[in-house]
């Protein structure tokens, strides 16, 4: 008897080996894999190395399109900060030329990294705009680098660790809100020690995520992760416990620049979620059914991934939905573009995203084993949001640029 025993241990014993084997491999060596796509050098040339650079070619570029219309305005709004470092939110006004009926805010950056690809594709459409027709009765507010701080330090949040893209509401009871799912992660999610990537629990972090699978689904998993926390300042996807000063200070700019407009529709500009190189349209859910209507009438020919359908989610405190609650008496229209780098909507691809995004914060909030660390995890970060392959960048271009094109006939014909 105890030689059975015995036995089935040693074979217990090679099973869990072989698993836990298995899992590594599988893991640490997954990958989205490669965009069939080829290199376009014309979409490349609008990329830029540094918020600096990406801010002098947008502010270059409004002032080409003073040549081009009436009545531009290209201007800056300074963002305080504790470095009393040289960061603005950028503006660029093109009025309606001959009457004032539909505007078009195009915003980036409200994820700080995430504003390198949204400045490229506002600085080419910027140069691509040379249709007086696309003018007539509509405007443009072009917002670029919502989120400076973030931008030039490549991260996502705010110099307070708020994302801003939770951040966004009329009303300050948005700071009062319980997510009960992420404090049942909270330790999970918010590790408080050093971050570094080659310890035994992040090589055999899918493990422990299966575990939480168990207990959750993919879904309310990625739910209770992204939507968006107001309990804990040093967790991921914290929203604040009051707007942040850029909320504050933009909300005049857009309240004047939409009053003189019958209707409104925002593109807000985001990448990370969903599949390697698809521009997703991903809006919190709407409630309207005129502007869902119209919504599906200007994105025809597009999946619209609203963000309670089962791969996606939705969000507290959004930027693109703040927009249309300051202005209640206009027809507004909310829409999200989210450039795809890690088929984030995928099981494996959600858990390698959350995984990155707790290193990342750990690292920043509790420092890094060594300076090898950090390199690794900012690497792997700045590639779930900024990818450096040409092949990603030629392909978002020039999927906006044809996307764009739809978009400007068929809202001037709202």
């Amino acid at each position: 008897m105890k030689k059975i025993f015995k036995i089935t241990g040693i074979i217990l014993l090679i099973l869990a080996a072989g698993i836990f084997g298995f899992t590594y491999i599988a893991y640490i060596s997954w990958s989205p894999g490669e965009i069939e796509a080829s290199t376009d050098p014309s979409a490349l040339k609008y990329f830029q190395n540094s918020y600096v650079e990406c801010r002098a070619a947008f502010r270059a570029n409004g002032e080409k399109l003073k040549e081009k219309f009436d009545s531009v305005e290209v201007f800056a709004l300074p963002v305080e900060n504790r470095g009393n470092d040289d960061l603005t939110i950028d503006f660029c006004y093109i009025p309606g030329q001959s009457e004032k009926s539909k505007l078009l805010i195009i915003s980036s950056g409200i994820h700080g990294i995430e504003g390198f690809t949204g400045s490229a594709i506002q600085n080419m459409l910027m140069d691509q705009f040379n249709n007086p027709e696309i003018f007539s009765g509509t405007g443009i507010l072009i917002i670029h680098a919502m989120n400076p701080f973030g931008f030039r330090n490549m991260r996502r949040v705010t110099e307070n660790n708020v994302d801003l893209n939770r951040n966004c509401d009329t009303d300050k009871a948005l700071f009062s809100s319980e997510n009960q799912g992420y404090s049942e992660l909270k330790e999970f999610l918010n590790p408080q020690n050093k971050a570094n990537p080659g310890s035994t629990g992040n090589k055999f972090f899918l493990l422990t995520a299966i575990e939480k699978l168990v207990q959750k689904s993919m879904k309310a998993l990625r739910q209770a992760v992204l939507q968006g926390q107001y309990q804990y300042p040093d967790g991921l996807y914290f929203g604040g416990k009051d707007f942040e000063p850029q909320v504050k200070s933009v909300t005049p700019i857009l309240i004047k620049y939409a009053a003189e407009y019958e209707s409104v529709m925002n593109i807000d500009l985001h990448t990370g979620y969903g599949e390697l190189g698809i521009l997703h349209l991903f809006p919190n859910p709407v409630d309207n059914p005129d502007i869902k209507t119209e919504m599906e009438r200007i994105f025809s020919g597009y999946a619209i991934n609203w963000g309670d359908s089962d791969d996606f989610y939705t969000i507290n405190g959004a930027f693109s939905d703040y927009i249309g609650a300051l202005m209640p008496g206009k027809f507004f229209i909310p829409m999200t573009f989210e450039y795809g780098t890690l088929n984030s909507q995928t099981t494996l691809g959600s858990i390698h995203s959350i995984h990155n995004m707790i290193l990342e914060n750990q690292g920043f909030h509790y420092g890094y084993k060594n300076a090898a660390a950090e390199e690794k995890i900012g690497q792997t970060f700045r590639k779930m949001y900024y990818p450096s392959s040409e092949a990603w960048r030629s392909k978002v271009m020039n999927d906006t640029k044809k996307m764009m094109d739809q978009v400007f006939e068929k809202f001037n014909g709202l």
